[in-house]
């Protein structure tokens, strides 16, 4: 096993970076497809094709998850996918073509390098051409780049974030897995203890946001520059239903690592994906779902490093 997403069969992972405006995407590709839902429980989503996936629509097979940098100038870069998909003969088939269902999701990270470098059409393009079936990077990454945590005192407390990945594998040969892209306005627990979020004024340790805001003190920068985006994919046969179930139940995987979660700064999304391989329960996928997310996240700010004076969890344990 690889212990991420790789260790679902027929799933390819891309990531391109760019250094300068400190952003990227990463790109889930299943050339077969598979059954797809989402839930979006953050109140400043950026997304694409999401309606798509509500079980009452026609569709019920997605070829690409595009997990973005750049807010909403990022969506640009699920066209490049597209292109790519339907260049190589991947997609739902409508006579003359096929077309390439693909889904997304964004997070802001405008603020941390150059906010006019974005993830656009070649940079979807080139990660899709990146993609592997056996390689996937942590940390500073894709989608993970730019991600930040803990930004109740603004961007200059905050730590860095990233993307990660974790996969459960059962006997019966039924895999859990997820990916998550770590931008939150909250700061990331393990089990007890904060291991990213909003540092105090001689950033040497971390200060509880919570704590903060029952306390009456307000927040210097609450405002639109996070969201925490993943992907959960298992190899489980389950309908378009059932994946929007799936997807609901993986959230608690944010609850569980990340605090405050879903604010209304926060677009928080995770799209679950179903290849359809083994029968399982939908309780027991969905608990699973929800352990690896959690990890998933934990795995983002341990792979993570410092970047444009955002220290990284790295850094800052061993002080």
């Amino acid at each position: 096993m690889y212990n991420n997403i790789l260790d679902i069969d027929g799933i390819k992972i891309g990531q391109v970076e760019d250094l300068s405006g400190v952003t990227g995407c990463t790109v889930i590709i299943c050339e077969k497809g598979a059954c797809c839902g989402v839930d979006v429980r953050g109140s400043a989503p950026g997304t694409r094709e999401t309606d798509l996936l509500d079980p009452i629509n026609m569709v019920d097979k997605v070829h690409s998850i595009v997990l973005s940098g750049g807010s909403a100038f990022g969506l640009e870069s699920t066209c490049g996918v597209a292109k790519y998909l339907e260049e190589n003969n991947i997609g739902f088939d409508v006579g003359v073509t096929k077309v390439p269902i693909v889904v997304g999701a964004v997070l802001f990270d405008l603020h941390v390098g150059d906010y006019t470098i974005r993830p656009d059409y070649n940079m979807g393009y080139r990660a899709c051409e990146a993609a592997s079936s056996t390689e996937l990077k942590q940390g500073n990454y894709g989608a993970g780049c730019g991600a930040t945590i803990g930004k109740f005192k603004g961007i200059d407390y905050a730590t860095k974030g990233g993307i990660g990945s974790c996969s459960i594998k059962l006997d019966n040969g039924l895999v859990v897995s997820a990916i998550i892209a770590a931008n939150p306005f909250g700061d990331v627990y393990e089990g007890d203890s904060i291991i990213a979020g909003c540092l105090d004024y001689d950033k040497k340790n971390f200060v509880n946001t919570v704590e903060l805001m029952k306390s009456g003190v307000n927040s210097k920068d609450f405002s639109m520059q996070n969201t925490t985006i993943g992907a959960v994919v298992t190899n489980a046969k389950f309908n378009k239903a059932e994946c929007a179930k799936l997807a609901q139940m993986s959230h608690n995987g944010y609850a569980k690592a990340i605090s405050p979660i879903h604010t209304m700064y926060d677009g928080d999304t995770i799209f679950a994906m179903a290849t359809g391989e083994i029968e399982a329960d939908l309780n027991l996928v969905g608990t699973l779902a929800a352990q690896v997310v959690e990890q998933s996240i934990i795995n983002a700010v341990k792979n993570a490093d410092s970047i444009k004076n955002i220290p990284s969890f790295k850094e800052l344990k061993l002080k």
